[in-house]
């Protein structure tokens, strides 16, 4: 799987996993556990797995399946604002990711590709912990993904 594609189907979820992490206040833990996106049957399936770390951060591992290939996606990140590099199956993909919490149920993530912004997504926790919608919108097509807003949604598992 390139880069791209791996960007396009992963995207808005490491701004999911941020928010799913970010919510101390309300709910130490939410961040940590399973996440699952609800995708249409021709999407391939993809899962998030959020652990601490990073001094009050979380670790995003991604398990995207696509016809029985899984690809795994890895970014650690402080919930800062700060770059942390996106791995792409163990390897540094040049992608990374500036995950920042803006409050309780809100993160903001902006994607850039060798150290070009191509991306952002805004995620907002649903009031009960278990529900994420992340709004992406990549504003242009690095690795051959498709350019334009689109919306995914994350469920506890």
């Amino acid at each position: 799987m390139t880069t791209g594609t791996a960007r396009n189907l992963v995207g808005g979820g490491i701004a999911l996993l941020a928010a799913l992490g970010s919510a101390r206040p309300l709910y130490p833990q939410i961040g940590v556990g399973t996440w699952v996106r609800k995708a249409a049957p021709s999407m391939p399936t993809m899962t998030m797995e959020v652990e601490a770390c990073c001094g009050g951060g979380r670790r995003l591992t991604y398990h995207v399946d696509v016809n029985g290939t899984v690809t795994i996606m890895k970014i650690d990140s402080k919930f800062d604002g700060s770059e942390a590099p996106v791995l792409i199956n163990g390897k540094p993909s040049g992608e990374t990711m500036s995950i920042k919490k803006v409050d309780d149920h809100h993160i903001t993530t902006t994607m850039t590709m060798s150290g070009k912004p191509f991306g952002t997504s805004k995620a907002t926790l649903s009031a009960d912990g278990k529900t994420l919608t992340v709004l992406n919108d990549y504003s242009t097509s690095m690795g051959g993904g498709p350019v334009g807003k689109s919306t995914e949604i994350w469920v506890k598992k």
